[in-house]
């Protein structure tokens, strides 16, 4: 059985059969997307069942297939769901190199080529922010990954207490727009600072941070005997696509001598673009930046950027003996990035954004950004024009929140309503989001491949469910 599954001429065979698949996968999404739905949606029982009692007799080509027909296809020019890119062909074959060869490579000795390619992507990536030669970071699994990795390092410098050593000695609490992801909340509950250690500002009518704000809830803060040690600001929020204020966040943290981090997980790509880039001005003065190549720039999950102003920072967060790996646990050596990320075992993700970037160049990142945050502008453009729509705020970026208002009936439940039988049909998809605790529909327009007539086309289809399944809808 061994030498079977290792037989070079059946991984040959099954390999042309896989990319002669997944090529005329891809032609079939750009030339003739109506032969495919986005999501043919089961329940998971249904899988369940499906894959617990599935029988191979047809072969691993077929294997194949029905695991493609089962699958969610973000290169659809309908899919407009989560916050994931669509990824490359070259990245493809990059991610599928990696997986063969399996270089895990915390210490350089087991992944060299990756290892430099990695540097030499946070390093083209902190310039693109503006950071200067002191900066410098990795890549780690995920942007929830990268957050917590951040403030345990804003806590390791700005905590009075030696946490890492001693543990938490007194309140320590961050500062950070209430609109946020969960995965901050998340960070402060893991560090054990508990519900009082996250401090949630209030946001504006354009879901952004009132940076008016902080100086009251700091000053509230430090009278309840809470110790702030940073301010995130979210660059952009998940829910709307909303841009803090960097600029007057990072003065706030000037003054008060507070670690400023930034969540750009989905929106730092900004950078990228002439365009756009103003939409982050003043990231370059945040002690550390998060960012996902695989939200907006074509590379597969996962593969996320966490940049610190000062590099030093980055061996601050953790300090461990591990003898069998390296000789020195305090020598800062950026080629073993197991001292300064969780992962040992780490995956190689510089390869495939290396791959993209140096072999397409900056043209084709900062096209990627212009291209489908200009989906979100001709969108919201759709939207004012017709008269059975409202938009929630007009978009920052390719992220868009609207709902269905011609109707007398509750206008949460209509669009909740809506949003299920969009998934249930599987022509588009779409996810919904909830503001002001109103339900909204919510896309991410982030396949190039989208056209201002799909859009047109899923306004149409929202219409028609919303006359055949709500009885009160307005003709």
């Amino acid at each position: 059985m061994i030498e079977k599954a290792f037989n070079p001429e059946d991984f040959k065979a099954t390999g042309y059969e896989l990319i002669d698949t997944l090529s005329e996968y891809l032609a079939t999404t750009q030339q003739n997307p109506d032969k495919l739905l986005v999501n043919d949606y089961q329940t998971p029982e249904k899988q369940r069942e499906k894959w617990e009692n599935y029988d191979f007799a047809n072969g691993l080509s077929e294997y194949f297939k029905e695991f493609l027909q089962d699958s969610i296809h973000i290169h659809h020019p309908r899919y407009m769901g989560h916050q994931i890119s669509t990824t490359a062909p070259i990245a493809a074959l990059a991610a599928m190199m990696s997986d063969f060869l399996n270089n895990g490579m915390g210490i350089y000795e087991m992944g060299q080529s990756s290892v430099a390619m990695e540097h030499l992507v946070v390093q083209r990536l902190a310039q693109k922010m503006g950071f200067d030669d002191k900066a410098g970071g990795f890549l780690t699994s995920g942007g929830t990954l990268a957050n917590l990795t951040a403030l345990l390092a804003a806590r390791r410098k700005q905590a009075t207490a030696n946490v890492w050593q001693e543990g938490n000695q007194q309140p320590l609490a961050l500062m950070v727009s209430e609109q946020a992801h969960y995965c901050v909340e998340r960070a402060v509950k893991i560090m054990g600072w508990g519900d009082a250690g996250i401090i949630k500002i209030p946001v504006d009518e354009q879901f952004c941070l009132r940076t008016d704000l902080l100086q009251s809830y700091y000053e509230q803060a430090i009278a309840q005997g809470k110790e702030v040690v940073a301010v995130v600001g979210s660059a952009c929020s998940t829910a709307t696509g909303s841009y803090d204020n960097l600029e007057a966040i990072a003065d706030f943290c000037v003054q008060h001598n507070v670690w400023f981090h930034v969540d750009g997980a989905h929106g730092a790509s900004a950078v990228f673009s002439d365009k756009h880039r103003h939409k982050v001005q003043g990231i370059n003065r945040a002690d550390s930046v998060v960012m996902d190549f695989h939200k907006t720039l074509l590379v597969p999950a996962l593969a996320t950027g966490l940049v610190f102003k000062d590099v030093n920072d980055s061996y601050n967060t953790f300090a461990q003996n591990a003898h069998y790996l390296w000789n020195d646990d305090e020598e800062q050596e950026w080629f073993n990035f197991a001292k300064r990320t969780f992962e040992t075992t780490k995956f190689p993700m510089g390869f495939k954004v290396f791959t993209v970037w140096s072999y397409y160049g900056d043209a084709l990142l900062e096209e990627m950004i212009d291209t489908i945050y200009g989906l979100g502008d001709t969108f919201a453009q759709l939207l004012q024009q017709h008269p059975s729509f409202e938009l929630a705020m007009p978009p920052a970026c390719n992220i868009v929140c609207f709902r269905y208002t011609a109707t007398h009936e509750d206008l949460s439940k209509v669009n909740s309503l809506i949003r299920q039988h969009i998934l249930a049909e599987g022509k588009f998809y779409i996810v919904q989001a909830l503001l002001n605790g109103e339900t909204y529909l919510r896309v991410t327009l982030a396949n190039p491949a989208t056209t201002a007539q799909d859009l047109e086309d899923l306004l149409e289809h929202i219409v028609q469910i919303a006359q055949r399944q709500v009885p009160a809808t307005k003709v």
